[in-house]
């Protein structure tokens, strides 16, 4: 069957939760280019606290989507949480246009990414049991692309508002649309039926009971995820480079636009290939993107090419990599094994951004790059040669 006839015979639900994403990315990413130039213009913060920012931020989400992952395991109900989610986000958001403090920044950034934490697991695992495991890759992939579209659509929206001199602080305000409608739409969802013995006796916070292959894998994206600081820096390296205010926006939807529009095929592919060695290759020319963002002589032109070089890695590992964890996850335990990935991916931006953001300023952005391209380079290595090894059992013979 083609990749087209595949996508066109997925469940509503898939779609739905695609649309939901789409609308919700619009107005997440009319602000998110927005943020160093608002902490840096408005507020007059400068890379130390952003580093903060998107760290606390992160982490919260993190931790959340563990928790979020864990309860629905035990309840089988994942439509409260992904609406209670949205509808955090979409309050916080707006009021970032009253804030008069970083901290204030910070406040709501938090409350925006616990919103991202309750829906994130409960939201991958419904994806995961509305279609069979042979379309998991293609099904992610497409969630992905249509919430890269969203991640398209917000920045031109911020573009045009910036372009007609809308200031800063009241392009926030707008947020507050999309966010009504994401409500709307998750209100929407329904939770497909599940056979209620696979139901857990006891909430299970550990790690216990998964394969080795699984926690192997947890270890290795939490060794990636310290490479993989907050995508403010590279906006504001961009900035700095002599990218304009108004083009900023503009350079993050070229971004999402890659993502968009390879984020569908290359996880499809990954369900006839080897996933391993998609996120293997991708993780690689992560490094290379990190290594090279912090050359003293880059040019504009130069910046553009590796900034589509990063959209391609996107469009490879964000479908794929959620397909693995699904892969790997036990019977009944699929939204606890989604909170681990998820927290093993996000609890690390903190120590990220925050080391990135210090050598930044401290040292400056060819240090802070290279620690970024020398971490990712060695969680591939450990992906190819070591998660997936199987270990050899020695028997003793009793005498």
């Amino acid at each position: 069957m083609s990749m087209f006839k595949i996508l066109f015979s997925l469940p509503k639900t898939v779609w739905l939760i695609g649309l939901i994403s789409l609308v919700n990315d619009s107005a997440s990413e009319m602000l998110y280019p927005l943020m160093p130039l608002y902490l840096a213009s408005v507020l007059m913060a400068g890379p130390k606290a952003l580093g903060i920012i998107e760290g606390v931020a992160e982490a919260t989400s993190s931790i959340f989507k563990l928790i979020s992952g864990v309860i629905v395991d035990r309840s089988k109900k994942t439509k409260p949480w992904i609406v209670i989610g949205y509808l955090l986000a979409g309050i916080s958001r707006p009021l970032i246009a009253f804030t008069s403090s970083w901290l204030g920044v910070l406040c709501i950034r938090f409350t925006d990414r616990l919103g991202k934490g309750l829906r994130s697991s409960p939201r991958d695992v419904l994806l995961a049991e509305s279609v069979p495991a042979s379309q998991r890759g293609i099904t992610y992939g497409l969630h992905r692309s249509m919430d890269n579209a969203g991640a398209v659509i917000g920045p031109l929206i911020a573009f045009f508002l910036l372009s007609a001199g809308i200031p800063l602080r009241d392009i926030f305000l707008w947020a507050a649309l999309p966010a009504a409608i994401t409500v709307i739409l998750a209100l929407n969802l329904k939770d497909p039926p599940i056979a209620r013995e696979l139901t857990p006796q006891s909430f299970q916070w550990s790690l216990a009971g998964m394969p080795l292959k699984f926690k192997r894998y947890i270890f290795v994206v939490s060794l990636f995820a310290l490479s993989n600081s907050s995508d403010m820096f590279l906006l504001l390296r961009a900035r700095e480079i002599g990218v304009t205010q108004e083009q900023i926006p503009l350079l993050w939807a070229g971004i999402s636009l890659i993502t968009t529009l390879f984020g569908t095929p290359l996880s499809a592919l990954s369900d006839r290939f080897s996933r391993k060695y998609f996120i293997v290759i991708s993780w690689g020319i992560f490094a290379f993107f990190y290594s090279s963002m912090g050359y003293t002589e880059l040019t504009v032109w130069m910046l553009l090419g590796l900034f589509a070089v990063y959209g391609l890695f996107k469009a490879a590992t964000e479908g794929v990599e959620k397909a693995l964890v699904a892969d790997l996850a036990p019977a009944g335990m699929m939204g606890t094994a989604f909170g681990w990935f998820n927290l093993a991916s996000g609890i690390m931006l903190l120590p990220a951004s925050i080391i990135f953001g210090y050598m930044y300023e401290g040292v400056g952005p060819t240090s802070a790059f290279l620690f970024s391209g020398i971490c990712s380079s060695l969680a591939a290595v450990l992906l190819a040669l070591w998660v997936f090894r199987e270990e050899k059992t020695l028997s003793k013979s009793v005498i």
